[in-house]
């Protein structure tokens, strides 16, 4: 067959190198090869290539280099392109790596957390900086943007913290209230719901309510423009994606967090004093003037303090997850449950920190 020769170490590839052809050319390589040792291959000859030819040529390739290694003088530009395409000789084959022993592993997830940590502290400089240039420069900001996200994230809220905040107060007094009448200790039960009531669980279950409807909202939204890359047309308009997306949340939240704290704790104490006034006998300005008496001014500083910083862990924890999405509609998802699980979990490590410093 005249597409195959072999001069003088040399083999010689000629015509048309497809899927056709390839049958004949295989067995007749394999019956050359077998009575001749070639140093070089010489495809230059080759007038058209596909994927099959480039295979029997590779296959051509190791079978002449059993021995010693065989140098490919290079085709014409057309036929080379299609060998430079489909071919898999020369590619680098992966190594698959060891498994991680325990210290690796180890080394590797606090490597990890110390990376989500730094970006995480990142993004916090940045919102704080540019919530504070907010404030007197509001040209890189939607008009009314911050007004729009009271709405969402405070006062439409307000339904969901009502209604579990009269629950909780309801329930505590109602647990407290037989064990304070066997021991004719009624009125202690405006103490025990004030102080459970503003130091604890007014912030505490506002700022959880908070981080499940309003904090996923915040984590979704922004996951969402960035699988569709609008963030990425923000930065080409020259607008700060923080600046123009998180700031006004993070004005809006910093804002409503105290006054839904505030509303939570009033209606917390108003189940309260329906156990009071119907199941231990108090009148109203009995229990109205005993909360006012026990709750201090400091009780007031720290928890107000308490909900501020709450809003601003939520807000900060939810763009993380929602600037770090990748993926789909399936990355937006994963994005804002973590960033619900982060937010509460952040919100009660930092209440029993305040318990602790303002015990």
């Amino acid at each position: 067959m005249e597409q195959i020769r072999c001069s003088e170490g040399t083999l010689f590839l000629s015509g048309a190198f497809t899927k056709k052809q390839v049958p004949l050319l295989h067995f007749e390589a394999k019956r050359l090869l077998r009575h001749h040792q070639v140093s070089r291959i010489d495809p230059s000859g080759i007038a058209s290539m596909d994927s099959a030819g480039v295979a029997l040529l590779e296959e051509i390739i190791l079978w002449s280099s059993h021995v010693k290694p065989v140098m490919l003088l290079p085709a014409v530009p057309e036929v080379q392109a299609v060998m430079d395409t489909f071919r898999s000789v020369g590619i680098p084959k992966v190594k698959l790596s060891l498994r991680a022993g325990w210290f690796e592993q180890t080394g590797h997830n606090f490597l990890q957390r110390m990376k989500v940590l730094y970006e995480s502290l990142l993004l916090a400089s940045e919102i704080c900086y540019w919530s504070l240039v907010g404030i007197l420069n509001r040209k890189a900001q939607k008009r009314g943007s911050t007004l729009q996200q009271c709405i969402q994230l405070g006062y439409n809220a307000l339904p969901i913290v009502a209604l579990l905040s009269f629950i909780i107060g309801f329930i505590l007094s109602l647990q407290s209230a037989g064990q304070l009448r066997n021991f004719s200790a009624n009125i202690f039960i405006a103490d025990l719901l004030s102080i459970t009531m503003v130091r604890e669980m007014g912030p505490l279950i506002t700022a959880i309510i908070v981080a499940g409807r309003s904090g996923s909202a915040i984590a979704s939204e922004i996951a969402t423009m960035q699988v569709t890359e609008e963030l990425d047309a923000l930065r080409v308009m020259a607008l700060n994606p923080i600046r123009y997306v998180v700031v006004p949340k993070f004005h809006a939240i910093t804002m409503m967090m105290p006054i839904l704290v505030a509303f939570s704790i009033l209606v917390g104490e108003l189940g309260g004093a329906v156990i009071a006034l119907g199941y231990l006998d108090l009148s109203l300005h009995t229990f109205v003037t005993r909360t006012i008496e026990i709750i201090s001014l400091k009780d007031l500083i720290v928890t107000f303090t308490k909900s501020t910083i709450f809003a601003w862990l939520i807000v900060i924890i939810g763009a993380h997850f929602g600037f770090q999405v990748k993926g789909g509609a399936e990355g937006v998802g994963k994005a804002t449950t973590a960033s619900v699980v982060a937010s509460i979990f952040a919100v009660i490590i930092a209440d029993a920190i305040f318990s602790l410093l303002y015990l």
